[in-house]
């Protein structure tokens, strides 16, 4: 499984697993900013609670990657992955 994503993304063994541990430390970081800002909002519906929890953290999680891959020095990739997104999902211009 990792070969085939060092294939897929180009990388190294030593990028791959820094790849990985900004994937995993942005998530969760991602969660954690996301609990501390929904009381912000004081939503008390359950109906209402989990859909803006879910738009909160697909904004904050690419923000919270790119800041993740500065110190791990993958910005350049995850820039470029980021792009990749946007432009898959419309986002981004071609």
């Amino acid at each position: 499984m990792f070969e085939k994503l060092r294939t897929k993304w180009k990388v190294t063994p030593l990028q791959l697993a820094l790849i990985l541990c900004t994937f995993a430390i942005g998530g969760s970081l991602t969660g954690f900013v996301g609990k501390r800002i929904m009381p912000l909002f004081g939503i008390e519906s359950p109906w209402l609670y989990l859909p803006v929890y879910i738009l909160l953290i697909t904004l904050i999680w690419p923000m919270m990657v790119l800041l993740i891959s500065i110190p791990f020095g993958q910005f350049r990739f995850f820039t470029a992955y980021l792009k990749k997104i946007g432009k898959r999902m419309g986002l981004v211009k071609k």
